[in-house]
């Protein structure tokens, strides 16, 4: 297995810029790999090596947080709480419910983690956390491939009380996930797409819509 040997561009100037080249650097890897999908890849993005390193997190949270304002304004929706599937979700929505306390501390973003099965002891949670039913939720994922972990958080959610406003997502590999959810009439927008990762300049002007 290889690891990109991409270095952080000195001319990366805008906080998506930097994740970029962060994203490169730390967690796109090159050999044979099997997929949670069960497909083998010869390209794999470990994208927590990103979302768990401190500096990377800070920029997870800052471009995350002003998409979801961007998202929500667009969609006239509201949002209450922000999370996904553990543990693809966790550490991206952290990142995110903390950059919308510091941005604005009055609108009470909390987080949450779906487990994968519910606790077999104590209070038998699925659903751990910020997350009350009736929330407005963000669903959030590091890697969408196939749409299955992404529409598991859904479902988790729904099941419980709650509303998803829409879904975003740190990488969409391109391999028909982002379809299977918008399927079930969830919008998602990725941060990134596997163009942008292994096109130099791809990240910079790609656009997807929001509304």
């Amino acid at each position: 297995m290889q690891h990109s040997t991409h270095s952080v561009d000195v001319k990366a100037t805008t906080p998506k810029e930097q994740l970029l080249e962060i994203l490169k650097e730390k967690s796109v890897c090159r050999g044979t790999f099997a997929l949670a999908s069960g497909r083998q890849s010869d390209f794999y993005v470990d994208a927590k090596l990103t979302t768990s390193e401190p500096r990377a997190a800070l920029l997870v949270g800052s471009v995350g947080w002003e998409l979801v304002k961007e998202i929500a304004r667009a969609r006239n929706v509201q949002v209450d709480s922000i999370g996904g599937l553990t543990m693809g979700a966790d550490w991206m929505a952290l990142s995110i419910g903390i950059a919308a306390y510091l941005d604005s501390p009055s609108r009470d973003i909390q987080t949450f983690s779906v487990r994968k099965s519910a606790k077999k002891h104590g209070r038998h949670k699925l659903i751990e956390g910020n997350f009350s039913a009736g929330d407005s939720v963000v669903i959030v994922d590091d890697v969408v491939t196939t749409g299955g972990s992404t529409l598991q958080a859904i479902d988790a959610i729904e099941a419980s009380g709650g509303n998803v406003a829409f879904v975003i997502v740190l990488v969409d590999r391109q391999e028909g996930g982002r379809e299977e959810i918008e399927k079930r009439g969830h919008k998602v927008v990725p941060i990134f797409t596997r163009a942008d990762l292994v096109d130099r300049n791809a990240g910079r002007r790609s656009h997807i819509a929001i509304a």
